[in-house]
């Protein structure tokens, strides 16, 4: 299933827009404000935007920006600004297409299928996990939205734990799959203080985790739920 949110203040609009899109694999929703996209966008993870300039409570292409910066998300721009210079700074500040209304609803479509067959290409390495994504191919880590600057061995026993969800991995196989260049030198408590320092950044509450599960006497493992 493939979520997007449509940012549009149109509100027949927007109706319109969802019930053209709404397919099997795609589930559109939509909101008219930035603030209650940035809401959304805070409980629940999308795989496309759609998104209008002119808003009640703001500039779309600041907001274009800002989630921008926050991950790889593909963003398509619709809006009534359709003069070239409109295109040409929607498309240089981040926007993945530039869509002027009027516009066909078949066109639309057809746009919305084409960003999301790219983004599947892009991102084979993605994981997403409740309010995780996680991509391993590019590094990049993401809670609710908001980047996770996680160290070189966080990254990799996060992997480790997340690609073998579900399973118990022991202690000395982590030991050895994360110091690789010398597991035999590495101090007995550095996993138990990196599985620690992984918990304070990604656990609401990280003395009763709820995804990185300690199975004593053995290891570790990320919680299937």
């Amino acid at each position: 299933m493939k979520n997007i949110l449509i940012v549009e203040d149109d509100r027949a609009l927007a109706s319109g827009i969802c019930i053209a899109l709404k397919s099997d694999g795609v589930f559109p929703y939509a909101c008219h404000s930035i603030k209650s996209a940035r809401d959304e966008i805070a409980k629940n993870p999308y795989d496309l935007f759609i998104l209008d300039i002119n808003l009640p409570d703001g500039s779309g292409l600041d907001f274009l920006r800002e989630l921008k910066r926050t991950g790889g998300i593909p963003i398509i721009i619709l809006t009534a600004n359709d003069l070239e210079t409109d295109i040409v700074t929607g498309l240089e500040s981040g926007a993945d297409d530039y869509i002027t209304k009027p516009f066909s609803l078949a066109v639309l479509r057809a746009r919305v299928n084409t960003q999301l067959r790219k983004a599947a290409s892009l991102i084979t390495g993605r994981i997403q996990i409740d309010d995780f994504a996680f991509d391993f191919d590019r590094l990049e880590y993401f809670r609710s939205g908001k980047p996770l600057e996680l160290s070189k061995t966080e990254q990799k026993l996060l992997r480790l734990l997340v690609e073998n969800r579900g399973n118990t991995l022991e202690r000395s196989a982590l030991v050895d799959r994360i110091w690789t260049d010398g597991a035999e030198y590495v101090d007995e408590n550095a996993l138990s203080v990196a599985v620690k320092r992984l918990r304070d950044k990604l656990e609401e509450n990280p003395s009763k985790p709820a995804y990185i599960k300690t199975v004593y006497g053995i290891g570790y493992s990320w919680a299937v739920k």
